[in-house]
């Protein structure tokens, strides 16, 4: 792991863009139109939100790299699921209502990243290195919990006699909601206490540079990450008015908009995830994926389901059967491809594909 030398300067100027971009906007009573200007701000709300996600990250990693793994890689994952669960309650619960958003974005979080993360990971480490090993304790563990937590929230709705439809009645979300959080509150007992070394691989001749971070640079990085994250809440309601219209303008389908906010909230962590694989390192690849898809099942439904039920707001959580195929075929696939411990090219093409099938499904029901 190498330390960071000194803090680049995107590290400061988006968070503070984004203050800064919020407060003019707001006391100005600016705001997103359909017209020349409107695409104006969008494309320069959207710029500022983007870049103050990846300064998040960044002092996120900083403050990682000083406590260590797997506290770190945990740490990022916290960080992000702040900024999921932002986007998802303020688009969802706005003026224009989208029951459906946090099922389509809790959906495309492990399809992304359980498909088109691992696969691209795998490959790129597979062309560059041929073979790459991992812990299998540990994977089998985020993919148990995995599995579980995709079942009560994105399945078993489409299948309980209380209330029909798609939805829990209120009693089943509240001893839902109890269930995934007790269970991945023990699941990060067992990651960072219990068990560690399941999820930190023991490569031979590691020759990573000694991590050098001040405790000037600590504390500063803590700031920006508590104003980056700040700052993204903040932007959400633009953010959302940007994604309603743009899904209109498109014609796109209601599960698009999904696919966009785990786009925004994935692409730091996927960015160091394909990095890591590139440097032979397929098990911090794993933590940042799995762990991601566990954050948005285990914190961000309970921290909506709280937030529908205090505003008195429908929450619809199962999926179609076509999609309920599509995410059991990854599960099988996901337990056999981390199954031996050893990771070659097919395997990341495969996932791949099931990738490209997920996106083909959202635009071609």
């Amino acid at each position: 792991m190498s330390a960071h030398a000194a803090m680049p300067k995107s590290a400061w100027i988006f968070p503070a863009l984004a203050v800064g971009f919020f407060a003019g906007a707001t006391s100005l009573g600016i705001s997103f139109t359909p017209t020349a200007a409107g695409v104006v701000f969008a494309i320069v709300l959207l710029v500022i939100l983007f870049g103050t996600v990846f300064a998040a990250v960044h002092h996120a990693e900083v403050i990682a790299e000083k406590i260590g793994e797997p506290y770190g890689t945990l740490l990022l994952t916290l960080a992000v699921t702040i900024i999921e669960v932002a986007l998802i309650a303020t688009i969802m619960l706005g003026d224009k209502e989208v029951p459906t958003l946090a099922r389509d974005t809790v959906f495309a979080v492990v399809m992304i990243v359980c498909n088109g993360l691992v696969g691209i990971c795998i490959l790129v480490g597979g062309l560059k290195y041929r073979e790459q090993d991992f812990q299998i304790s540990g994977a089998n563990l985020y993919l148990s919990m995995l599995v579980v937590l995709a079942t009560i929230t994105l399945i078993l709705p489409n299948y309980t006699l209380t209330t029909p439809g798609p939805v829990y009645s209120t009693a089943q979300l509240i001893f839902v909601s109890v269930v995934t959080m007790i269970l991945y509150g023990v699941f990060l007992y067992t990651q960072t206490i219990r068990h560690q070394d399941y999820f930190v691989a023991g490569r031979d001749g590691d020759d990573g540079a000694e991590v050098h971070v001040s405790g000037r640079t600590l504390v500063l990085s803590a700031v920006l990450l508590l104003v980056s994250l700040l700052a993204v809440v903040l932007l959400a309601k633009k953010f959302s008015l940007v994604v309603d219209a743009g899904t209109e303008v498109m014609g796109a389908p209601p599960a698009f908009a999904g696919i966009l906010v785990a786009l925004l909230i994935l692409l730091p962590e996927s960015v160091a995830a394909i990095s890591a694989a590139r440097q032979n390192d397929l098990q911090k690849s794993i933590n940042l994926a799995l762990g991601s898809s566990l954050a948005t099942i285990g914190l961000t439904i309970p921290a909506v389901a709280a937030a529908a039920y205090v505003l008195d707001k429908q929450l619809v959580l199962g999926l179609s059967p076509q999609k309920t195929v599509l995410l059991v075929m990854t599960f099988i696939l996901s337990m056999l491809t981390f199954g031996t411990g050893r990771t070659n090219i097919l395997f990341g093409l495969v996932h791949l594909v099931v990738f490209a099938v997920f996106i083909f499904m959202v635009f071609v029901p």
